[in-house]
């Protein structure tokens, strides 16, 4: 009860203000991410809507925003080409299902095993794919398009040095509006993308035959949202305890994504995940409870009703602006310098984990091959195993394993001494493989009249080399 008294009523004016904050800055990045995926602006708003107050309930971190992303958005945009917008409310309810298991089966555990070097690939893949999906908005559109970005982006950058109050994006979107309308400049705008309409979103189930054929269509995709979804929330989940100085529930965390974008798909909205700047946002501006995500889904709802015949004449060179904005903020900058000085390995993985993912368009499979190229490049650095030799004892440096018995195997085998001591006091025994090898070599060795004696085993080594003995000689 003191956990959740905490979690709502404890930070109310912190939370309400900065949830406020949040809820000005969504509407643009949700409307945007709607265009990078295809559909109706609407979709993203009700998704933005729906996520941040159901997570606020379910989620496992208090104070961490979730709605409508880039990285969803760019999974979902060969699925709503190719059948359209039902095909994706349905994948989004099987991503939700997909989520919730996860969760169950403690999914959040499996997030150690990724290094590093894929996270950085991770954030700077996401970065360069948004910046590409902007790219039609802006080619052959006129000189004033350029013109708007590059205002939308001096405000963005300029602004937050005077005015800490309201996003600098929010302003951009104010400012140039209001100019197009007192000039009557012609740009594309959010209209011309679609329709919003000033209502809640409603109930309904998606309209997609119940069959085999459907599964097979959306399954794919609801993998991928599901596993980009729950990397950038447990991601986003570690960063705000890192700021926040709190521990959180990523396991729950992982559930309640599920549950958010299982109900969400009913209500007309694509499948989202956590934001890492709405949440940094709402926890500089002063948010640390659940009550700081409820606002900011509450407070949006009430922006799309109120304001909704205003939003439609945003000019989309302002959101392309705010969207490079996003791409410049998310690109790890660093990496640069990461490339140079991080082992070769490691700098290798992130710049393939980036190149598959801009040629996939797929930010999962970047992400699992960025894993398994780092797992090889892991067992072959541990792989190398030191043997000296001195007087016919045979000191073995490093861990016996299936990488690393050969090595081993063709170095004792060509011993020319009577009396052989093969050493093991600086090794260790991992697996079947390396004891496969020791009785291999042993075998052979006394088949040539040779005396061998095998010293230094640690007690697990010696554990594991005595219950797999019989299975090896029995090979």
């Amino acid at each position: 009860m003191q956990t959740i008294q905490q979690q709502w009523f404890g930070n109310i004016r912190g939370d309400i203000l900065s949830g406020i904050v949040v809820a000005l800055a969504l509407i643009p990045e949700a409307i945007a991410f709607s265009i990078i995926a295809g559909v109706d602006p609407m979709v993203g708003l009700y998704a933005s809507f729906s996520i941040a107050v159901i997570i606020a309930f379910v989620g496992g971190r208090p104070g961490m925003i979730s709605a409508a992303t880039g990285a969803m958005a760019l999974v979902m945009v060969n699925l709503v080409a190719d059948h359209g917008l039902n095909y994706l409310l349905a994948a989004t309810i099987l991503t939700g299902v997909i989520q919730i298991f996860l969760g169950v089966f403690k999914i959040a555990k499996l997030m150690r095993f990724i290094p590093n070097s894929v996270m950085i690939g991770f954030v700077n893949a996401l970065a360069i794919l948004i910046f590409m999906a902007q790219v039609p908005h802006i080619l052959g559109e006129g000189i004033l398009t350029y013109v708007f970005v590059a205002v939308t982006l001096i405000i963005v950058y300029t602004v937050p040095r005077f005015i800490k109050g309201v996003p600098a994006p929010l302003i951009a979107i104010v400012i140039l509006t209001a100019i197009t309308f007192i000039f009557g400049i012609e740009l594309k705008t959010i209209g011309d993308l679609g329709t919003i309409t000033q209502s809640l979103p409603s109930f309904f189930l998606p309209d997609v035959p119940f069959s085999l054929e459907t599964l097979q269509i959306i399954l794919p995709y609801s993998l991928a949202l599901a596993i980009v979804g729950l990397l950038e929330s447990l991601l986003t989940s570690q960063i705000v305890d890192d700021m926040t100085d709190t521990k959180s529930d990523k396991n729950r965390e992982a559930r309640g994504q599920g549950i958010a974008n299982f109900i969400t798909g009913f209500f007309g909205g694509m499948a989202g995940c956590a934001m890492i700047g709405q949440s940094m946002i709402n926890v500089k501006s002063g948010g640390r409870g659940r009550l700081s995500t409820l606002v900011a889904g509450v407070f949006l709802i009430f922006l799309i009703i109120v304001l909704g015949d205003l939003v439609i004449d945003i000019p989309m060179p302002v959101l392309v602006g705010i969207m490079i904005m996003v791409c410049i903020g998310t690109f790890d900058w660093s990496s640069f310098k990461y490339i140079v000085k991080a082992p070769r390995a490691d700098a290798v993985v992130m710049i393939t984990t980036v190149a598959i993912v801009v040629y996939t368009d797929n930010l999962a499979i970047g992400v699992v091959v960025g894993v398994i190229l780092s797992a090889l490049f892991f067992v072959a650095s541990i792989s190398r195993v030191k043997i000296t030799e001195h007087d016919g004892i045979y000191i073995i440096e490093g861990p016996l394993f299936f990488a690393s018995t050969q090595h081993f195997v063709q170095t004792i085998e060509k011993t020319t001494a009577k009396t052989i001591t093969i050493d093991l006091s600086s090794s260790h025994l991992w697996d079947e493989s390396s004891v496969g090898a020791i009785v291999k070599v042993v075998s052979k060795l006394e088949e040539q009249g040779k005396s061998v004696s095998v010293i230094g085993m640690n007690p697990a080594s010696e554990l594991l080399y005595q219950k797999l003995l019989g299975i090896t000689t029995s090979h």
